[in-house]
């Protein structure tokens, strides 16, 4: 793959000023064969000003230009310089450029993906064209702020249908005519086409429908009622909050293979990856999960195709938005009505995770040059962090100022494009908040806050509480007071949450003393929070006994920010996890401190074995004890729950008890009976993870693999048989994954996945040691020639994280300094680097 330049700012402004474009006429023929497929452009567009001789370019990656035309006249293609076709000397008023070109499809979900399902043979390919990857489709003037109206057909293989932005019907011809859009930006235009099995309805007067590949049919139909009532409430809440009605004919959404985000908001036609189309048994957080993706794509009709942001420096108004959104609307008009504490024990973790990175940013940052740089900002900071900023602006502000402010901030804009700027002062036109101030402080700004309750005893036996603030931004926040239930001395009872805005003006009186204090109750504000010593030993105590779910959150979380920094042993959080894992009942919770358990505390933050008493005076469990202390927690959950009463909460359990397990005698009986005694019986997710941790375990070989690919012959089956390759303990499995890696171009974007997962494993440190090396001249190499999707994968899947060593640190510090890496590898791999050096620093603590 060659390069493509990256457009700057400068350079947008500089188009935008000169330009207005009018309309696209955009023609696809994807019978052209496996590798490309003709691409046919006309853009109307006019010259402002009194220009004599102006010069700008249009962006376009293909195969092949056959021919370029402006205003009838012919360009030479052999100006085309990697992927900017110039366009010199234009004049004041209208023009009409002509496009002719072979653009090849994708194997990394950029641009046009093409994908050939293994279960029956059937294809399908569909556009994924955000931040500047249209141009691998049609040419265009790429950038967010030149909006337009998209006409599009297409002609596509008998037997297909295709999907777009607008109704499709199909014309005399064969081909596919998608109706007009309104204007809109260029990376929103999309395009799916196959064979789709498709289930429709109506809503509201508009079309409605969910599409999958035909081998998924059983599975979408079966969830099918479920993801057209969450659809139709969502879709009836943002009415009710937003005074814009939706704007677009239809509402699509498209359940796509190997996709690399959750969804992508394109207009009418939402693409999700299809593994929302479930095959196997899910927990009902998972349900919750795929609900919330839905409404966080149905909020950005509004933030973000409505109203776009001008330049990606404002990407937060798209993503913080539509993930508040998501979550809150989900709240108020679905079934699932606790979703903050999903959200506050996983996504809010990944903001705090990357805001204490050197590679930090504000949630509105001013730096954002060029688009590069702008693709690395879609992160924990610009949706989590982002979101919970809003909940915090929400609870000071209050919602119906707030919804004022959004509704002021479509009017104004709508079909249009704005800035932070725009929003803030659409906000304050609805309070008389300072909401300025707050925007300085809030979105400015990085890192994250911390909280700590310091208490002052009176000599009447009352107290009274000082919240410490190490930080600089406001919050308005709840307090909890807790006591010891009265005639249950392990049982805690809610006295009072106490509103409290950061900083105080004098100390809150909280008359006698309670069992517990907890800052941030309710979790309105983003902070970390620290514990009083008597607070932190009722916590140790009685965690499982507070009485809500999301007050449990806030204490994990402060229990997981304070292993990260170093304040709370990682044996102690494991310790409180055995405690009180067995007595919980939120879901979202179990998965949550469990993944942490497992992933950070036990496979990076304690020792591989226990040091040798000369070399470490004290008791520190080691990874073997950790796996040993989770597979006894999870054997309790699923003794809990043999009476069938909580299968989501089983099904965490067996996932988990497989993934610790440290001997394969027990799932492998289990995968030879193919269920787990009292339930559930083994579906393909439950075989292949089981195969999978026996591959690490060396307790099955190729032929076990290839019997239960045979069986499993599907898209998620050719994968699970890619990560239980990689994952034997053999030097060939081990050479042969590598080289699929980085010595060739041949994987797709998630077999590079599946197979990075399957290679590296604690148990095999000493197997791959010679590739941690390697990687810091292979990883660079294959990012560079496979673009911004692969090094994304190779830097965060591919990534040596196991090798946990001064040296891994030393050699990876040395690549970042001496190689010339792409943007996308270079982020991935300061931020692992990042989690390198905690986890070191947790271990020599």
């Amino acid at each position: 793959m060659s390069p493509m330049s990256v457009l700057t700012r400068d350079e947008a402004q500089t188009r935008a000023r000169l330009l207005d474009v009018h309309r696209y006429e955009i023609a696809l023929d994807l019978t052209r064969g496996d590798e490309t497929f003709d691409s046919r452009t006309v853009i109307r567009f006019s010259v402002g000003g009194d220009q004599k001789a102006a010069d700008t370019f249009v962006e376009l990656k293909p195969a092949e230009l056959r021919s370029a035309t402006l205003d009838g006249h012919p360009l030479d293609p052999d100006t085309l310089a990697e992927n900017r076709l110039p366009l010199t000397g234009l004049t004041t008023g209208e023009h009409e450029l002509r496009i002719d070109a072979a653009m090849r499809y994708s194997r990394t979900g950029e641009g046009m993906h093409r994908f050939t399902d293994p279960t029956d043979g059937e294809t399908y390919v569909y556009t994924q064209l955000f931040m500047d990857d249209v141009q691998r489709v049609f040419a265009a003037f790429d950038q967010p702020d030149l909006k337009a109206v998209f006409d599009l057909t297409v002609r596509a293989p008998e037997g297909w249908s295709v999907l777009a932005n607008g109704v499709t019907t199909q014309q005399d011809d064969g081909t596919w005519r998608a109706a007009g859009t309104p204007l809109i930006s260029t990376y929103l235009v999309a395009v799916a086409a196959g064979p789709w099995h498709s289930v429709r309805t109506e809503h509201r007067g508009l079309p409605f429908g969910i599409h999958c590949r035909r081998s998924l049919a059983p599975h979408l139909d079966t969830d099918a009622d479920e993801l057209f009532e969450i659809t139709r409430q969502c879709f009836d809440r943002y009415h009710e909050k937003f005074d814009e009605p939706y704007a677009f004919d239809s509402y699509d959404q498209a359940f796509v293979p190997e996709f690399n985000a959750g969804a992508m908001e394109n207009p009418g036609l939402v693409t999700f990856r299809d593994e929302f189309v479930y095959r196997s048994a899910v927990t009902e957080t998972q349900r919750q999960t795929r609900a919330m993706v839905v409404a966080h794509e149905m909020a950005h009709m509004w933030f973000g195709d409505l109203v776009t942001l001008r330049w990606w420096d404002d990407i937060w108004l798209n993503e913080s938005f539509a993930e508040y959104m998501g979550y809150q609307t989900l709240t108020e008009a679905t079934r699932f009505t606790d979703t903050w504490t999903d959200f506050g024990v996983t996504r809010k973790a990944w903001g705090y995770d990357a805001d204490q990175r050197p590679s930090t940013h504000p949630v509105a940052p001013e730096a954002v040059d060029d688009t590069a740089s702008a693709l690395l900002n879609f992160d924990g900071i610009s949706y989590a962090k982002g979101a919970s900023a809003l909940r915090q602006l929400v609870a000071w502000l209050g919602e119906k100022d707030f919804l004022a402010g959004i509704n002021n901030h479509f009017a104004r804009h709508r079909f249009g494009n704005a800035t932070l700027a725009d929003f803030i002062d659409s906000l304050a036109d609805a309070t008389d908040r300072d909401v300025h101030a707050w925007a300085d402080a809030w979105l400015r700004t990085t890192g994250v806050d911390t909280l700590t309750p310091r208490l002052a005893r009176s000599d009447d036996g009352t107290c009274s509480l000082t919240v410490d603030h190490d930080g600089s931004r406001p919050h308005h926040i709840a307090v909890g007071l807790y006591d010891r239930t009265a005639g249950d001395g392990d049982g805690l009872t809610l006295r009072e949450r106490l509103a409290l805005d950061i900083p105080q003006t004098a100390p809150q009186p909280l008359g006698k003393r309670p069992a517990l204090i907890l800052v941030n109750d309710g979790d309105l504000t983003y902070a970390k929070v620290r514990f009083d010593p008597d607070s932190f030993e009722t916590v140790r105590d009685a965690l499982s006994r507070l009485p809500e779910p999301l007050t449990r959150a806030v204490v994990w979380n402060a229990l997981r920010d304070a292993v990260r920094d170093g304040d709370l042993p990682a044996g102690a959080y494991l310790e409180t996890a055995r405690t009180h894992l067995p007595h919980e009942t939120d879901l979202a919770l179990v998965e949550g401190v469990l993944a942490f358990a497992a992933g950070h505390v036990t496979d990076r933050y304690l020792p591989a074995s226990t040091p040798a008493p000369h070399e470490q005076a004290g008791t520190v469990p080691d990874r073997p004890a950790a796996l040993a202390s989770l597979s006894a927690l999870c054997r309790d959950l699923i003794r809990r729950t043999e009476d069938g009463s909580h299968s989501g909460l089983r099904l965490i359990a067996v996932r988990h008890f497989i993934d610790a397990a440290a001997h394969p005698d027990t799932i492998a009986a289990w995968l030879a009976e193919g269920t787990v005694p009292g339930g559930p019986e083994l579906d393909p997710e439950l075989r292949w993870r089981i195969l999978a941790r026996l591959a690490v375990l060396g307790a099955v070989d190729e032929t076990a693999i290839a019997a239960e690919l045979a069986h499993d012959p599907s898209a998620t089956g050719r994968e699970g048989a890619a990560r239980c390759r990689a994952a034997l303990p053999d030097a060939d499995a081990k050479r042969r994954a590598w080289e699929a890696m980085f010595a060739t171009d041949e994987l797709s974007n998630y077999l590079f996945t599946a197979t990075a997962q399957g290679f590296w494993q604690p148990e095999q440190a000493d197997l791959v040691a010679e590739y941690v090396d390697r990687y810091w001249t292979d990883a660079p190499a294959v990012a560079a020639r496979r673009g911004p999707a692969i090094a994304t994968a190779a830097g965060r899947w591919a990534f040596p994280r196991y090798a946990v060593d001064a040296d891994t640190l030393r050699r990876g510090e040395q690549c970042l300094r001496e190689a010339d890496l792409v943007p996308a590898l270079n982020r991935k791999i300061a931020d692992e680097l990042d989690d390198l050096a905690r986890a070191l620093r947790i271990r020599e603590a």
